[in-house]
């Protein structure tokens, strides 16, 4: 069996009691980032051992935890925050045990993708989640394409790179536009800021120095 357990997003409180029950029994956790892992599972007083997986060694390793788990084992995948395999390892995990006859269940829990999306005011009846943009090459293909979609739409942005990417989204979707910038959410210094673009663009140019892990919601085009 392979778990698929979402860990807090920010507060830790934001985990479930099966969640923990599941990462206290299994045989192995696999997370993203054992040190990060780490100061969750002490906060919970689990030691179950971990094992990185993550971007760079998951198709060297997925073989054989292939083989663990048809042989009875039972492991956890967890990532740094939320749920695996939403932008984040998990996906050649997954499909490896479909295609091996070994039984997946994933928990629901924490993401930042939909109490952004809830709490922006925009339209969430029907949406579309594009995760990370590309940083270079194919990056103004997905805007041009995300700027028509008539529903609102997802992204999922660094701090760094927070002001070019509403700067992008103007030249592409206008500046009237309404959005929202969710950031840090469950945090203590949770914002929530929605408006227009060009208005968040002004709000965080300049000097502003932004902190924390950042989603971007926008409303779909209007004919």
């Amino acid at each position: 069996m392979l778990y698929l357990v979402p860990t807090p997003i920010g507060n830790l409180e934001d985990i479930s009691l099966r969640a923990l029950r599941i990462l206290s029994e299994v045989d192995l956790i696999l997370a993203e980032d054992t040190r990060t892992s780490r100061k969750l599972l002490q906060h919970y007083d689990i030691a179950t051992p971990l094992r990185a997986y993550h971007a760079h060694n998951e198709h060297g390793l997925t073989p054989s935890l292939i083989d663990g788990l048809q042989n009875g084992q039972r492991f956890a995948l967890i990532s740094d925050a939320g749920t695996p395999a939403i932008s984040d390892p998990g996906f050649l995990l997954v499909r490896a045990c479909q295609r091996a006859g070994v039984r997946v269940e994933c928990l629901p829990g924490a993401t930042a993708l939909i109490p952004a999306l809830v709490s922006s005011g925009l339209p969430a009846d029907k949406f579309y989640f594009e995760g990370f943009l590309p940083h270079k090459k194919g990056r103004r293909t997905r805007l041009e394409y995300l700027a028509t979609l008539p529903s609102t739409f997802l992204l999922y942005e660094s701090p760094f790179r927070l002001v070019k990417c509403l700067q992008q989204l103007i030249e592409h979707c206008g500046a009237d536009r309404p959005a929202c910038v969710c950031r840090e959410l469950t945090k203590l210094h949770e914002e929530v800021r929605s408006t227009t673009l060009g208005e968040l663009a002004d709000y965080y140019g300049g000097d502003k120095k932004v902190k924390g892990e950042i989603v971007v919601v926008v409303g779909g085009k209007r004919d």
